[in-house]
């Protein structure tokens, strides 16, 4: 239900010097008989934290988060009921957020306006019917608070000799405080949240303190992290403590450089009695953290200092174990990596001055994503910024959603003219990726419905950009991004040759969108796109394939190609061949970048080499999945040697230790060695098979489904595959295993034993679509 707006968008009228608090006193009504019901509704332009009385409303962080602002200002729901007294106070603190704090990597700031400013609404119903409104308006009073700067970047600084609670209370001397205004605004903007708030997830203790070579103190807290510090302190007032935060350290000290121009840096100023500080208004990536200004034991600092790890609110939903130590450290890695990139917008990385929704990395790791996580809602919401983007833009999808790019005096971001960039693959491809990841994944037609306008605009710009020859082959694309064989200054050369994986990309685009018209009952654009998928695929194989060798000859286009159906059986098998014979020449180490590394396992597998899909996951020379493992990661790296081998940072002016992408290999590993994936969309039909290699002796999988939790549990006892499955209420299992006919399992719980033959050939037809 659309909720009409009487509030307004107000701001303190005066300068406060802090992040302002904005304040409304009220009386609740009388004579209506009893509150029934009493719902705050809130959002800003930036961030707002609201409180009743002076109790927070809600767990809820940064509030209203991130959207493209200029069409989709989410506001927050609470109910208040419990905390309503006979006379009230709402205070709004409202920082600076997104909206108007720095955002992206040109040092822009406030791009999407220069002032913050904060909105509410509560609504008391009573139990006669009466509807009693209290409204943000210009009767409402700005004052300071002890929040001096805040930015999500450069981090937070309070002052907590400037505490002063007594303004929560009704009828508080308001003398300091000065007038609001109204900030213009068009309500149309206002859309309720689809997916999940912000909120803390876990509080983590210090793994270890010490002090560095240069004397500072410096706390380590084991985990890469996404979140902030939380100080409980006594010290002399005016006393300052400053936190510094990075990901990684260098010559056994701070390593900043990676953050480029992002401060990542805290500082609390004591009062001289009991403080607690927290930094709500900002976050930062980090496992160490150097402490300035400290002048207690290191003791004390242990019990006074804790991690908090914040994140949208997400349900876990899929786990994977298995018998090597080293790959269940990978996935743990994979399931951080993701926590920390999904904080309302999914981004590439949380730490530095980026932290943007790069399209291309969620089109890499949207079937993880989906196995790890509900992000449904979470991603629905993500989508209609990505389909309001496109719509004004003339059809052009942004290869970042919400787009800030678009603010910014950005030159070289992606070489060439605005006339070249139309259509970046991979990227763009986000548009019908997503939205089917998530169908596969819930098997709710909704997300199809919802996107399908956005989908069909997108498959139609594919065929406007394809070449005479039927390929996309024209303007700039970023080809296998992050290639380890590429310039470290030009992620985008890598060996694939770059329209070769975007005339790939673009196929799966194309089928897709002829899918989803097929199952919204739409015949006529599904024989449109069928076609254009048909016409693409025929293209290229005409001028990309010729005897048994794709263009390049690199690992990427062979995976593609193989994974999304670009090949006939007999092309495909070659095509394999083709590929296990790279990833020997390599040494089994990677050769591929976002674009192939998600598809290069399945790929293998499809073709019968499950020894070399082996091989290559489980290599520990870099580049390759295991090598950050070995090298004390916790997270996935942006790149594959994100840190080098003798411990030092990459000097590549890019250089991230917490990139979800690369983690799209858990896929591989929940369904091929796990054993559990989906045959039919939403689970209905779930697919049990495992196939053991690489010297593990057991794995375990478990994902609950939109019908319940199913599980596979695998061992291997001297010639016999152990496996022990569940199957939930309302869906079936078939159990396919090499050389073997399938077996059709109704729900419940079996165990079943078969001899083992690890040298049995793979079955050739399951293939990562």
């Amino acid at each position: 239900m659309t909720h009409h707006f009487t509030a307004r968008m107000i701001t303190a009228a005066a300068d406060t010097g802090t992040a302002p608090y904005l304040r409304g006193e009220f009386t609740v009504d009388q004579g209506h008989g009893e509150v029934v019901e009493a719902v705050l509704r809130a959002t800003a332009l930036g961030v707002v934290e609201a409180s009743i009385n002076g109790e927070a409303v809600s767990p809820d962080l940064l509030t209203p988060g991130w959207s493209s602002y200029e069409w989709r200002l989410r506001f927050a729901e609470w109910d208040v009921t419990a905390l309503l007294e006979p006379e009230n106070v709402i205070g709004l603190l409202v920082g600076n957020g997104w909206h108007t704090g720095h955002l992206g990597f040109a040092g822009g700031k406030a791009l999407y306006g220069t002032e913050r400013a904060a909105l509410g609404e509560l609504q008391i119903r009573f139990s006669d019917g009466h509807v009693q409104v209290v409204a943000t308006d210009t009767s409402w009073r700005a004052g300071s608070s002890a929040v001096l700067a805040d930015d999500l970047y450069h981090g937070e600084t309070i002052d907590a000799r400037l505490r002063d609670d007594a303004w929560m209370m009704a009828g508080a001397d308001l003398c300091d405080w000065g007038a609001v205004r109204e900030v213009p605004f068009d309500l149309g903007r206002l859309t309720p949240y689809v997916g999940p708030p912000i909120r803390r997830q876990e509080s983590i203790k210090p793994l270890k303190l010490w002090t560095s070579p240069s004397g500072a103190t410096l706390v380590d807290f084991g985990q890469n992290l996404v979140g902030w510090v939380r100080l409980s302190i006594t010290g002399e007032s005016g006393q300052e403590i400053v936190l510094k935060h990075a990901e990684v350290l260098e010559h056994d000290e701070l390593g900043t450089r990676p953050l480029r121009l992002a401060k990542a840096t805290d500082r609390f100023i004591l009062s001289g009695l009991d403080d607690v500080f927290e930094p709500t208004l900002t976050f930062h990536g980090f496992r160490y953290v150097q402490v300035d200004g400290w002048t207690g034991s290191h003791d004390d600092l242990r019990a006074a200092i804790t991690a908090q790890v914040i994140g949208s609110d997400l349900r876990r939903t899929g786990t994977f174990e298995c018998s090597n130590p080293l790959l269940n450290q990978l996935h743990s890695n994979i399931v951080w990596g993701m926590r920390g990139n999904f904080v309302d917008v999914p981004t590439d990385c949380p730490q530095r001055d980026e932290r943007l929704g790069w399209t291309g990395d969620l089109s890499a790791f949207i079937d993880t994503a989906t196995y790890l996580y509900d992000v449904d809602s979470f991603l629905r919401d993500w989508l209609l910024d990505l389909a309001a983007e496109q719509t004004h833009a003339d059809g052009n999808i942004p290869v970042v959603v919400p787009d800030n790019i678009k603010y910014e005096a950005v030159t070289g971001l992606i070489p060439g003219t605005d006339a070249d960039i139309q259509l970046i693959a991979l990227w763009n491809d986000a548009a019908c990726w997503v939205p089917w990841g998530l169908w596969q994944a819930y098997g709710d037609i909704a997300v199809l419905e919802q996107q399908y306008e956005s989908m069909a605009a997108y498959a139609r710009r594919i065929r406007s950009a394809l070449s005479e020859r039927g390929l996309l082959e024209a303007g700039i694309q970023l080809g296998d991004w992050l290639d380890p064989t590429a310039p470290a200054d030009a992620p985008f050369q890598g060996k694939a040759d770059p329209f070769v994986v975007a005339t790939a990309c673009v196929y799966r685009s194309a089928d897709i969108a002829a899918r989803s018209a097929e199952l919204l009952d739409n015949p006529v654009d599904s024989r449109e796109f069928r076609l254009l998928a048909d016409q693409i695929r025929d293209a290229f194989n005409t001028h990309y394939v010729a005897d048994g060798i794709i263009k390049s000859d690199a690992a990427a286009v062979y995976s593609l190609a193989i994974c999304f159906g670009l090949l006939d059986k007999a092309a495909s098998s070659t095509a394999g061949d083709r590929l296990a014979e790279l990833v020997a020449e390599s040494g089994y180490t990677i050769t591929t970048g976002f674009a192939g590394t998600p598809f290069i396992n399945a790929a293998l597998t499809a073709t019968g080499h499950l020894d070399t899909a082996y091989r290559l996951l489980l290599q520990t020379g870099c580049p390759s999945w295991l090598y950050p493992v070995t090298m004390g990661a916790t997270t996935v790296w942006e790149r594959w040697d994100s840190m080098l081998p003798d411990g030092t940072i990459n000097p590549g002016e890019m250089t991230s230790f917490n990139h979800y992408a690369f983690g799209a290999v858990a896929t591989w590993m929940h369904q091929v060695i796990g054993g559990l994936s989906a045959l039919e969309p939403g689970y209905s039909q779930i697919l049990i098979s495992p196939q053991p290699g690489g010297e593990l002796t057991w794995a375990r999988a478990s994902l609950d489904t939109p019908h319940g939790n199913a599980s596979v549990n695998w061992q291997l006892e001297d010639s016999e595959l152990v496996i022990e499955t569940e199957i939930p209420a309302g869906a079936t299992g078939v159990v396919r295993l090499p050389n073997r006919a399938d077996r059709t399992l109704p729900a419940g719980h079996h165990t079943f034993r078969v001899t083992h033959d690890p040298t049995s050939v793979t079955n050739r037809e399951r293939v990562q679509a």
